[in-house]
């Protein structure tokens, strides 16, 4: 055999058929096994690599997922000078007067002033940004109409300034406008006529526009600019002495280094200079100058025209279109007064028209103020332009969303000069009021930064004037964060009072809008709702804080309003509920309105507006209300830690420390806003012990009652006016705010309407909550000049931020009964 072996392999090798046969055969037996266990772990491996590049590759899906718009097509239609009427605007609530158009990197144009007797070293005493640390006695719009003009009033300390505008349409690139800047004493101060005055008027492109600016005195004896852009073409820009005494003039043309530098910009080129080796010497602009360090000549992105003059002067800022070929007259003088006034009285007549106070029989003053506090709103409306910084479940350092433009409105011109999502919701129940389409239009730009996952930012930081108004804590927005989906409450309020009016662009507008609003809402249930059935909860509140003496719920709205003391997964929200039902009988009404299938929707909202599940989840038999539910204990203060011997640099803030072990259960000690949504969101059937508990406890002055509207927190809950950290002071913890009173002043007209045993009762409280909320808003106004973010529950008078007239300016609607 061996013999036979050797012979048959060298015949094989040879390549003898017959034994090249018997080879083959022989060698394939003894290879199989091998060559099977190879293919076997070559599947294992292949399958493995397979395994981890589909891993991977969705672990990259889900990174950018998170930065991915919305695949659908965008709700705005038309925008720059697809939409003439609204290209040129006020379009900068940050700044005390600036213009800019409706484009991505828009040219800029505003104004700083200050009063040479009293500038400081350093600069301070120029004003340019709205600062509550600048202590203005008032400031804000008289007059607005969203479209065509504004007039403004500025209180400076003994001067006050009139800050105007007026457009005039014409030409291809959006026309053309006239700004008006009044200096004036106050008559109380008739003596200071003749002090010195400073205005700064300035042009500036930010590091994206494309065009250019130069200065020029062409057609007039003051420093102006020209220039052109993208988006503009050619234009020029004059200012005129209107009246009163000019004597002086410079300027300053150079490189800034960016929109949110350029009072410091002015600053560093500021002068002295005198005519005369011995005369008085002036503060100037330097001229034209190159940024230290500049190893070229630089084109001027910034140019600012300075105007010395004794009180009272004034001056005419007039912009002109390179291609506005008919125009008629240099828009100046008295052809821009004569403009002026008749906007300024057609507005009047609008106002009148919409809200109907003078046959309600209010008083001149009030009417100027519900105008002014109107036109604060609108004036407050800006357009941004950026990406916001984001961060999701899957990202380990925030990324930044798409660069997108955002039209709303913001609620505080000097401490929230941006978007917020559910402060615009508020805002749109009077923007709506006013003009349909603008609060349309808004709404559009809203829900086209929509993400993939139906995700919206709660809050917008777009450009860097407004990121340099945020604390770097606050800026990035986590796509597991929710806001209260006021938008619902917007689009029920325009469904119930224009549903007739919804037709042609405005019905297109609402088609495109419909698969965003479905994403939406879809979102809410996917990522807001609790373990238990039907339940929801606000995600983002930090169970390991040590500092926070109720650990925040910022998604709320609500802030710092006492929730469960130990934050868990198990926590239902009561308030999230009812914004939930409230949003589910909105599509319901808008899918009817769309012709298409409401079912699911008015399914859901019947489920929601259950009293029975409703009760199931959150009423409390104890307190008689209905309540959060949570890992909660009222055993909780803020102590502050005793020194450790020997140590250096020691933290010694106030610490939270828990004296009692939380338990499961309702938290119904607490007694304020959150445990009366269900009536707010007129979810209380009217015939309900609930409802007749609600109407009582809202009406006791040892609760929620006040001379000045319903206070946020009652004073026999465990943290009524407590602060939450050592530096926190209380924020919803019992301070009077408008938003929420105007919805309890609509549920109570509500149920003073629909048939039930406590309809008289409601009518009653109706009438007396919507008069002291009306009348203290008011008379804070004539006392400090200004709208509030809130008032104090004891005295009624104006706290937190100044002016705001965001959410505050609902007190409009209240006068107008306008629910």
């Amino acid at each position: 055999m061996a013999r036979q072996r050797k012979t048959t392999e060298k015949k094989t090798d040879k390549g003898t058929n017959s034994s090249s046969s018997n080879g083959s055969n022989y060698v394939e037996t003894k290879a199989k096994p091998a060559t099977g266990i190879f293919m076997f772990w070559k599947q294992i491996i292949g399958c493995t690599v397979l395994f981890i590049a589909v891993v991977f590759g969705y672990l990259g899906y889900l990174e950018t997922r998170v930065i991915t718009p919305f695949d659908s097509a965008k709700v705005v239609a038309k925008s720059g000078l697809d939409v003439p009427l609204l290209y040129w605007g006020s379009y900068r609530p940050g700044t005390y007067f600036g213009l800019k158009t409706r484009d991505a990197n828009s040219l800029v144009n505003g104004l700083m002033w200050y009063f040479p007797r009293t500038l400081r070293p350093g600069g301070d005493g120029i004003r340019h940004w709205c600062e509550q640390n600048d202590n203005l006695s008032k400031y804000g719009w008289k007059k607005h109409d969203g479209y065509n003009f504004g007039v403004q009033e500025i209180i400076d300390g003994p001067f006050k300034l009139t800050t105007s505008f007026v457009k005039r349409p014409g030409g291809k690139h959006g026309g053309d406008w006239t700004a008006r800047v009044e200096v004036d004493v106050l008559p109380e101060y008739a003596s200071l006529k003749n002090e010195e005055a400073a205005l700064l008027w300035y042009t500036a492109l930010d590091e994206y526009t494309k065009g250019f600016i130069k200065p020029t005195n062409s057609a007039t004896k003051i420093t102006g600019v020209r220039g052109e852009t993208s988006g503009l073409g050619q234009f020029v820009i004059k200012i005129f002495n209107i009246s009163g005494v000019i004597e002086n003039e410079s300027f300053l043309s150079t490189e800034a280094p960016g929109l949110h530098l350029l009072k410091e910009t002015v600053i560093t080129n500021l002068r002295l200079m005198s005519s005369k080796p011995d005369g008085p010497k002036k503060i100037v602009l330097a001229g034209e100058t190159q940024p230290l360090g500049g190893l070229e000549k630089r084109e001027p992105n910034f140019i600012v025209t300075q105007i010395q003059g004794r009180v009272p002067f004034s001056i005419d800022i007039v912009y002109e279109s390179g291609s506005f070929y008919d125009r008629p007259d240099t828009f100046a003088g008295e052809s821009y007064t004569q403009a002026l006034n008749w906007h300024s009285t057609r507005f009047g007549q609008k106002f009148e028209n919409i809200f109907g106070l003078q046959k309600k029989g209010f008083k001149d003053d009030d009417i100027e103020f519900a105008q002014s506090t109107l036109s604060n709103t609108v004036g407050g409306i800006g357009y941004f332009f950026g990406a916001s910084r984001v961060q999701s479940f899957y990202n380990a350092e925030p990324v930044y969303y798409w660069n997108a433009p955002l039209y709303t409105g913001v609620p505080s011109r000097s401490f929230f000069p941006r978007g917020f999502l559910w402060d615009e919701g508020f805002h749109g129940l009077l923007l709506s009021q006013w003009d349909l389409d603008m609060e349309l239009d808004i709404i559009s730009h809203w829900f086209d930064l929509m993400n993939a996952e139906g995700w919206i930012p709660r809050e917008q930081i777009l450009g860097v004037e407004s990121l340099a108004k945020v604390p770097e804590q606050f800026v990035v927005q986590r796509n597991t964060n929710a806001n209260p989906p006021t938008f619902f409450l917007t689009l029920r309020h325009i469904i119930e009072n224009y549903e007739e009016s919804l037709t042609g662009q405005r019905l297109e507008l609402l088609e495109r809008l419909y698969p965003r609003l479905q994403a939406w809402f879809s979102w809410f249930n996917a990522t807001q709702k609790g373990t238990a059935p039907g339940s929801y909860i606000w995600k983002g509140r930090d169970p390991l804080t040590k500092r926070e003496l109720n650990p925040k719920t910022l998604t709320s709205g609500l802030d710092d309003f006492p929730r469960a003391s130990h934050p868990t997964e198990h926590e239902r929200h009561i308030d999230l509920y009812c914004w939930i039902a409230m949003a589910a009988d909105t599509m319901s009404k808008m899918s009817k309105l769309l012709k298409r299938d409401f079912f699911k929707y008015e399914q859901t909202a019947n489920y929601l507006k259950d009293n029975k599940l409703m009760s199931q989840l959150h009423w409390s038999e104890y307190a008689e209300s209905f309540a959060d539910y949570g890992l909660h204990t009222d055993s909780v203060i803020l102590k502050r830690p005793k020194p450790l011997p020997r140590s250096e640099h020691q933290n010694l803030e106030l610490v939270r420390v828990t004296l009692k072990n939380p338990e499961y259960r309702l938290v119904d000690t607490t007694f304020g806003y959150v445990n009366i949504f269900p009536f707010l969101m007129r979810l209380v059937e009217p015939d309900s012990h609930a409802l007749r508990k609600i109407l009582t406890d809202i009406r006791n002055p040892e609760l929620l009652w006040t001379e000045y509207g319903l206070r946020s927190l009652a004073p026999s809950s465990p943290l009524y006016m407590k602060r939450n950290t050592e530096h926190d002071p209380p924020y919803w913890r019992g301070q009077v705010w408008i938003n929420v009173n105007y919805l309890a002043i609509g549920a109570l007209n509500h149920y003073g309407e629909v048939e039930g045993p406590f309809r008289s009762q409601a009518r009653e409280i109706y009438r007396e909550l919507r008069a002291n909320v009306m009348e203290n808003v008011v008379r804070q106004y004539r006392k400090s000049g200004y709208v509030w973010e809130q008032y104090n529950d004891k005295t009624g008078e104006g706290s937190g931020c100044r002016p705001f007239t965001g959410w505050t300016a609902l007190v409009v609607n209240i006068m107008g009964e306008k629910y």
